[in-house]
């Protein structure tokens, strides 16, 4: 086989990878619909438990708990690890709560607007620096948001929570030298306690929807664990085999499908006003995307 070869079946590998992953993260709202009737906070709580359970077997078997002690005798590391955990567990929870709460449409446009709010982390924090179509892209996405606010006269917590905490959790990580499973580890073994604290507390009470509750409850919170670890898992194959660009383009399948199914499946109002307001954050993501990938390709043809 031809080093180009190779390559190109390492690139469809990537791409299976990658739509796999976001796939089953397009398909998330369906999950937590079927949890509706379990409080957010037992969701959350059960996602930790079974994540830890879920990954030890993972790292057990591929033998890589080194990156996970190694992340944990490192005082900076595990400060950071704090940190991210914190904005995990919020974003996590926000998210349980948008799809129990029917605001499925508002969490779609929380990961629309995601990779602008992660650029504008990189200006404040790292430096780096805009093009002038990239800052026209930032105006565009804040009117769409501006107008969705004056004309509902209701914030739009839910979209921007989800924003801002990934965008944060996403701006720690990469500064962070631990990869993601072992990061992902730390930060749910960090909220394990907490976790298994809630949900004893709930069982003592009697108010525990696990195992007393309805038999497809149990097993939908069982699943959780591989739910959460599963497409990470897929989407760091992919990341390692496909372009940053290529992986950057992708991640839109995912809002793109919490979208579809909180319109056309779950009938949550559309306004012309909504429809006003993602076309001005769509506007400025396709601008902000198409500027990017074209310095990212000028940046190529550069010796």
């Amino acid at each position: 086989m031809t080093p180009s070869d190779h390559a190109a079946r390492e690139a469809r590998t990537g791409v299976a990878y990658g739509l796999a992953a976001y796939l089953m993260w397009g398909f998330f709202p369906i999950y937590f619909k079927a949890l509706a009737g379990v409080a957010p906070l037992e969701v959350l709580s059960h996602r930790i438990a079974w994540s830890v359970a879920t990954l030890a077997l993972i790292l057990t078997v591929a033998r890589r708990w080194e990156g996970v002690r190694t992340a944990l005798s490192r005082p900076r590391t595990l400060a950071t690890l704090c940190a991210t955990t914190l904005l995990i567990a919020v974003n996590w929870l926000v998210f349980i709560y948008a799809v129990g709460a029917g605001k499925v449409l508002q969490s779609s446009l929380g990961y629309f607007i995601n990779p602008l709010v992660s650029a504008l982390f990189g200006v404040v924090f790292l430096g780096e620096r805009l093009s002038p179509k990239q800052r026209a892209s930032f105006l565009l996405a804040a009117a769409g948001v501006l107008l969705l606010t004056a004309s509902h006269g209701e914030f739009p917590w839910i979209a921007l929570s989800l924003a801002v905490s990934f965008g944060l959790y996403g701006l720690l990580r990469k500064q962070t030298a631990v990869d993601s499973l072992a990061g992902l580890t730390v930060e749910t073994l960090l909220l394990f306690p907490l976790a298994m604290g809630y949900l004893g507390w709930l069982a003592h009470g009697g108010r525990s929807a696990f195992v007393s509750g309805p038999t497809h409850l149990t097993v939908l919170l069982a699943c959780a664990g591989v739910l959460t670890s599963v497409p990470l898992i897929w989407f760091a194959a992919a990341a390692r085999r496909l372009r940053l660009a290529t992986v950057g383009l992708m991640q839109y399948v995912v809002p793109t499908l919490h979208f579809l199914l909180a319109v056309f499946a779950y009938g949550e109002p559309f306004t012309g006003t909504h429809l006003a307001s993602f076309a001005l954050i769509w506007s400025g993501l396709f601008l902000y995307t198409w500027d990017a990938a074209r310095l990212i390709l000028a940046a190529g043809r550069t010796p």
